[in-house]
């Protein structure tokens, strides 16, 4: 019972703090690359050419490729926003944030980073990325979210991985459509495109449009 109304407090903050925060690009990456890293720095690039089009930059609000793409929002005057997750060695928010919020389990972390996304760019990263870009994934394939774009970047990091994909595909564990789900890729405009396309044409956005508050959940802009 104690779990329970602590994971529903943890939903009604998030839900509190995030409502107003306007349509988003979800960006997943490692924490664990720096500055100095070209990754980083294609992260932050491309974060800001999302950021132009009129999204939020949602992200996990630490450190690393995270904090190259609320970097990169900041840097042409876009919206940045994270959902930090709370570990034992304490993971502090980046400090290119707006708004950020706290969250003690993954689970309720990826429901919020979800949420609020017309797509998601996977970045080169661990174990939490890859759990959280199959979690994004796994939701298009079986219909349980819209048909949003997933764009994976880092197509040498990720070879791997795709040819695993491509196994699954052949053993007939996944359906052959269900390759074609994302698109792999090293070129932010081919991604812009794709954004244009399959978020802002296909769900009618405009980013100057206001939520308007429900108040139910007391929320503030």
């Amino acid at each position: 019972m104690k779990f329970t109304f602590e994971t529903m407090k943890q939903f009604i903050v998030g839900f509190r703090a995030l409502h107003f925060i306007g349509p988003c690009i979800t960006i997943f990456g490692s924490a664990r690359f720096k500055e100095d890293h070209p990754y980083y720095e294609l992260t932050r690039k491309a974060a800001a050419e999302f950021a132009k089009l009129g999204f939020t930059i949602l992200t996990g609000g630490g450190p690393g490729l995270m904090e190259a793409a609320n970097r990169g929002a900041k840097d042409v005057n876009g919206r940045s926003v994270g959902c930090n997750i709370q570990l034992p060695i304490e993971q502090h928010p980046n400090p290119y944030l707006d708004k950020w919020v706290d969250i003690k389990h993954f689970f309720i972390r990826k429901v919020l980073l979800v949420k609020y996304s017309f797509a998601f760019v996977v970045m080169p990263g661990g174990y939490g990325t890859l759990d959280e870009y199959f979690e994004a994934l796994t939701l298009i394939q079986t219909h349980k979210i819209n048909d949003f774009p997933i764009i994976i970047f880092g197509t040498e990091y990720h070879k791997e991985l795709m040819n695993h994909i491509e196994q699954m595909n052949k053993s007939a564990t996944i359906s052959p459509h269900d390759t074609q789900l994302f698109l792999v890729t090293d070129n932010i405009d081919e991604a812009v495109e794709l954004i244009k396309e399959k978020s802002i044409k296909q769900y009618g956005l405009h980013p100057a449009n206001k939520i308007k508050p429900f108040k139910w959940l007391f929320e503030h802009k």
